[in-house]
């Protein structure tokens, strides 16, 4: 579903992504791994159109990606690190919204379902967002990416900042989104994660995807021994 093909950004003389080739395909959570500056959000920029590369390709569901475009982003969802989000509507008025833009009318049973499979209790339904925890906003963005029947999912340091038994919980969604056959790229600094929530790990560096493993083939100790190796 997602493919990147000898993708490269540059800005002037900085190399902010260099020849990069990339695929996950349908049911794989391929996290990405890198310092500050390595290319992580650079590539999820691209993904999603917000820039344009300068020499390669991205592609989802074999459709080139093209700045300012939404060809492809109808098959996109998008959960930053601090999800955007109106603080002044209810969890349940935020996902009608959303599901709406993208073309998705549900009634408010459904709705609710949406928020209930993705761990917000019910009472929280019809609050606002402005008294949510970080773990609570994440948990509506991932309810507009069920909504929209999104294919691909695109991830950037969404665990930042939340704590264990959030990121726990957050961690088995995602799980479950990958059991529902979407395709997920998820830009991160949290190690064990990688392991315990991804199907495949990159490390990046300086704009290059350095090395490619299955996390089935490697624990959380030598995984941070090689990041460490690697950066």
């Amino acid at each position: 579903m997602l493919q990147a093909i000898s993708l490269s950004k540059h800005y002037q003389s900085h190399v902010a992504l260099d020849n990069l080739n990339l695929e996950v395909k349908a049911g794989e959570i391929f996290c990405l791994l890198g310092q500050n500056g390595a290319g992580k959000t650079t590539t999820i920029n691209l993904f999603l159109g917000f820039t344009a590369a300068s020499s390669g390709k991205a592609l989802i569901n074999s459709k080139e990606v093209r700045a300012g475009s939404e060809e492809t982003r109808k098959h996109l969802a998008y959960i930053p690190e601090v999800v955007m989000l109106y603080v002044q509507l209810t969890a349940l008025e935020n996902l009608d919204y959303f599901s709406m833009l993208a073309g998705f009318s549900y009634d408010k049973e459904s709705l609710s379902s949406f928020l209930s499979q993705c761990g917000l209790q019910e009472s929280a339904h019809y609050k606002p967002l402005s008294g949510f925890s970080k773990g609570m906003r994440q948990k509506v963005g991932i309810a507009i990416a069920l909504a929209k029947n999104a294919a691909v999912i695109l991830m950037d340091e969404p665990t930042s900042g939340l704590d264990p038994k959030a990121t726990d919980e957050f961690t088995e969604l995602v799980k479950v989104l990958g059991a529902k056959g979407k395709s997920i790229l998820m830009a991160t600094h949290d190690i064990f994660n990688a392991v315990n929530i991804g199907s495949h790990i990159g490390i990046m560096r300086q704009g290059k995807l350095v090395h490619t493993l299955k996390a089935s083939d490697i624990n959380a100790n030598d995984l941070q021994k090689l990041y460490l190796e690697t950066i």
